[in-house]
């Protein structure tokens, strides 16, 4: 785990997170607000309002990503395990590529899922690790032009299941890819656009730890990119166990919520909400 300073760590796990809960139940009055103005029949009837509607749309989910985030700064302080139960890490990672394939698409990028194994158990926290899946997603759309491919990789070990996603975009300049994971606040300019807080990364990096694995970053300038998790191929021996259900999107669609920084302003039109 990262060292922080003390500064560092009461921004994460004091002002971040309070500034959150200030920002979540006042963005959610604001998008019930404007579906009352645009509800689905007007946008149905006008192509502008549906234009209108879309924009709001895209800018309210990104924005509501970006609380999330702040939402689980802490987590960059913790080093503990996470709460794990066995589960299928195939059929995970396959279902939320099958969520993202339409809306990948949309951008001109093919979304490509493979595994050998149509199922493997392991210990694994689900949530935590679709929010893993969904932020490298991202990143990868963002970083892929038009015509480009992405794909998703599951491929069990003997000791560690590896999850991978490589993209055909831009590429991490080598100077960076070696503290890529390190910042919650982005130092400079950055290759992929647009940018964020830079907590996206940190966050994966916390969420493998988590789950007693690790994440590195493979890249070439204008050839691609490739994360890659490593996670304990075990299972656990106490059974399925509760997890706190907690609901970090508010309810929303995950996926738009989660890819709402990378796609096209169409992906927001009524005729996609569904």
């Amino acid at each position: 785990m990262k060292s922080y300073s003390e500064e560092e760590l009461r921004l994460l796990t004091q002002i971040l997170p309070n500034i959150a809960a200030e920002l979540r139940g006042a963005m959610a009055n604001v998008y019930f607000a404007a579906n009352r103005l645009a509800p689905p029949e007007a946008r149905e009837r006008d192509a502008q309002t549906d234009q209108d509607a879309a924009i709001f749309a895209q800018s309210f989910f990104r924005m509501y990503r970006v609380i999330g985030n702040l939402s689980d700064a802490p987590k960059l302080a913790e080093d503990t395990k996470f709460v794990l139960t066995n589960d299928d890490i195939v059929g995970l990672c396959r279902d939320v590529c099958e969520q993202c394939t339409a809306l990948f698409a949309l951008s001109g990028v093919t979304l490509r899922f493979e595994c050998d194994v149509s199922t493997h158990i392991i210990s694994l926290n689900a949530a935590m690790l679709r929010r893993l899946l969904f932020n490298l997603l991202s990143n990868a759309l963002k970083a892929t032009p038009r015509g480009g491919t992405v794909a998703v990789r599951v491929k069990p070990g003997l000791r560690f299941v590896q999850l991978s996603v490589s993209d055909t975009g831009c590429g991490i300049k080598a100077e960076r890819l070696d503290r890529i994971f390190d910042g919650f606040l982005t130092d400079g300019p950055g290759e992929l656009s647009p940018h964020g807080m830079g907590l996206g990364l940190a966050l994966c990096r916390r969420i493998a730890s988590g789950h007693g694995g690790r994440i590195m970053a493979e890249s070439t300038e204008g050839v691609g990119t490739t994360f890659t998790v490593s996670l304990p191929n075990v299972k656990s021996a106490t059974g399925r166990l509760e997890e706190s259900g907690i609901d970090y999107v508010g309810g929303f669609n995950q996926t738009l919520v989660e890819l709402a920084d990378a796609l096209p302003l169409q992906a927001f039109l009524h005729q996609h909400l569904d």
